[in-house]
């Protein structure tokens, strides 16, 4: 039974592709015991209720071989069909070309980015970690589960997986394990050609136990493969990777060949294949009966086990029901509402918005006890520490403290991302991370895939522009803001003093979508009218009387360029209205006549203002505004001096607001 249950995860995952005529088939040839192995005998799931708290969480790291997920979830019974198999890579499919979160039930987080389902790995093992601390009391272990992933020789090639394998073994994070499809093939040949390292010795180095199970000399030996699981669930202080010598292709006349990595085997090997590995079924996507009697063992099993657990619990809500209270609302993800925490909007004196925003984290961490969060070495410059109070001690999450809530992640901004995407994903937690705004770049495609997936991490990004000075354009933003703005689903706050950025947290920890607050190291004034309006996205902040004769709108730290300039056309009779737009996206939900109400359309003089690229502006300046932004980098020098020198000064927007009142 097992060797035709194996032999089902692979022809199901090699027909698929084959049908679709696009693929990947030599992962789940080469890897389909090793799943085999952890789905029938390990892996914790109750089939007839995937979203099971206490769940073991599978992540398959390398997403191309997204086939073996969905033969899995097929034959494991957690919703797929033979139809959904059929229809792979096809519009509107359960099953699309890469493993989607929030698409398909069953898969933990969006995977296909090599080494990226790694760092979500570690992430979800940090979660268990705090959790497990926050919660579970002597005999009543309420979150006790294993984070397990398999990677390919792309994922190891990777520098996040460099980055949050390191960090998992710093944190010594022993439920997590790691399978190695290690077969020396990626798409262009052979691995010899780019990546000779000893992979063992590098994670023996990195605090990971290390165990081999050579599947080239003993195919199909699930014996070795669980006694490598049992050896690797021994080990408490240390992750542990089990390197697992695979052939790509198993089974097929391509064994081997990086010919099979990416690319439908064709019929004629296909049915080769079957020959070969004596598959009893002549019809395509048939499996015995006996097979799916075998995988539904496993089902069964788990669902046993949620059964155990929730009566556990109803023992542990009678003895902790205050942990119990609040164990069920983190995992629900509830909120309080923020907006009526009057003491989030205050602030009586000019401030810089990472000190805003250090403030309003502080009195947040406070409400919302599984926030959790940090930074990429850089708390003392990002602000993003909570601070231990006489009524709350928040702590660092270390191996010694897996309940402490400011997270180190090293100088990993990549990983931690991607790492802060997996602690989100997997439930009970808020995550939020923190750098330079420069080294958003670094972080740009976890933060992708936090808007992709719909799941609301916070990013923290200081130093938002030239105003970082003397540090020069290395570390000056300039870009950055409209590459941020381009990604969907992704909220970019920019605020322009504390109240805006108590709103801009309100944003973050409301809804789905993931959120990016960008600030500054400057100071900046407090506007009397600012404040939970910064919600819509754009707003007025200082008016005029009757209809203005130009429009002065800005962002973050050049609002107050723009309210120096109203003054100033007034005194000469024009009447401006300033504009905060602290979010674009927010902005663009409202309704037309809101829009209209912010930025009337008859008003065509108008002066948009953002030390940063005016990409983002042409659509708000119109035919006839005029935009100052920057068109070059930076430069090292003081801050004041460089806002001159580019042109962000209140003497420059009266001069652009004549400009364009003159069209």
């Amino acid at each position: 039974m097992k060797k035709n249950t194996i032999n089902a995860i692979r022809i199901l995952s090699a027909e698929a592709i084959q049908k679709a005529n696009s693929g990947h088939p030599g992962l789940p040839l080469g890897s389909a015991p090793i799943a085999y192995a952890l789905w029938q005998n390990y892996l914790k799931f109750n089939n007839q209720n995937p979203k099971w708290d206490d769940r073991d969480r599978f992540v398959l790291s390398a997403g191309h071989g997204s086939m073996l997920d969905y033969s899995l979830l097929y034959l494991y019974g957690l919703g797929l069909t033979k139809e959904d198999l059929q229809n792979f890579r096809q519009l509107n499919s359960k099953t699309p070309g890469h493993p989607e979160y929030g698409h398909t039930v069953g898969i933990e987080t969006t995977t296909g980015p090599l080494g990226q389902g790694i760092a979500n790995a570690v992430g979800m093992a940090v979660a268990e970690a705090h959790l497990a601390a926050t919660f579970n009391r002597e005999g009543y272990p309420v979150v006790d589960h294993y984070t397990y992933a398999i990677c390919g020789d792309g994922c190891l090639e990777e520098g996040i997986s460099y980055e949050a394998c390191s960090f998992a073994g710093t944190h010594e994070l022993g439920k997590l394990i790691l399978f190695y499809d290690d077969n020396d093939i990626t798409i262009e040949g052979n691995t010899d050609i780019t990546f000779k390292e000893d992979v063992a010795k590098r994670f023996e180095a990195q605090n990971w136990q290390v165990l081999h199970v050579d599947l080239v000399s003993h195919p199909d030996d699930v014996a070795l493969i669980n006694a490598a699981i049992e050896q690797a669930k021994k080990e408490k202080k240390k992750p542990s990777i089990i390197i697992c010598k695979t052939k790509i292709g198993y089974g097929t006349p391509l064994e081997g060949s990086h010919k099979c990595h990416g690319a439908p085997l064709g019929a004629e090997n296909l049915q080769k294949t079957k020959e070969k590995l004596g598959w009893p079924c002549s019809e395509p996507f048939e499996v015995p009966q006996e097979v799916l009697a075998h995988t539904a063992e496993a089902g069964k099993r788990g669902a046993e086990e949620e059964k155990k657990w929730n009566a556990m619990f109803a023992k542990y809500e009678k003895a902790y029901p205050e942990l119990a209270k609040a164990y069920k609302a983190a995992m629900a993800g509830e909120l309080i509402d923020l907006a009526n925490v009057s003491d989030l909007f205050a602030f009586d004196k000019p401030m810089a918005t990472r000190q805003t925003s250090a403030t309003v984290l502080n009195k947040i961490a406070a409400l919302v006890p599984n926030l959790i969060g940090g930074s990429a070495d850089l708390a003392p410059s990002n602000l993003s520490d909570m601070k231990d109070t006489e009524t709350h001690r928040y702590g660092d999450f270390t191996p010694e403290n897996y309940a402490g809530r400011n997270m180190h992640f090293g100088i990993r901004e990549h990983a931690m991302a991607a790492i802060a995407n997996g602690m989100q994903l997997h439930g009970g937690l808020r995550s939020y991370c923190s750098t330079f705004f420069i080294f958003s770049d670094y972080c740009k495609h976890a933060m992708r895939l936090s808007a992709l997936m719909n799941i609301p991490v916070v990013y923290i990004l200081t130093h938002d522009s030239i105003g970082v000075g003397e540090d020069g354009p290395t570390h000056e933003p300039v870009e950055q803001l409209i590459a941020l703005r381009s990604i969907p689903n992704m909220k970019v706050y920019r605020p322009a003093d504390g109240k805006e950025t108590a709103a801009a947290w309100i944003s973050a920890l409301t809804g789905t979508a993931p959120t990016a607050l960008v600030l500054t190291r400057q100071n900046l004034p407090q506007y009397e009218n600012s404040g939970l309006s910064a919600l819509k996205g754009g707003y007025v902040l200082e008016d005029c009387a009757g209809t203005p004769d130009v429009l002065l709108i800005a962002s973050g730290s050049e609002v107050e360029q723009c309210v120096g300039a109203k003054a100033k056309l007034a005194e000469e009779g024009i009447k401006a209205r300033v504009i905060s737009m602290p979010c674009f996206e927010e902005f663009e939900k409202q309704t037309e006549a809101y829009k209209e109400s912010v930025i009337p359309s008859a008003v065509k003089a108008r002066v948009c203002v953002e030390a940063g690229s005016p990409y983002s502006w042409y659509k708000y300046a119109g035919d006839k505004g005029e935009i100052i932004g920057m068109s070059t980098f930076g430069a090292s020098g003081p801050a004041p001096q460089l806002f001159k020198l580019f042109g962000f000064t209140v003497e420059n927007v009266v001069e652009k607001a004549k400009k364009s009142l003159a069209k």
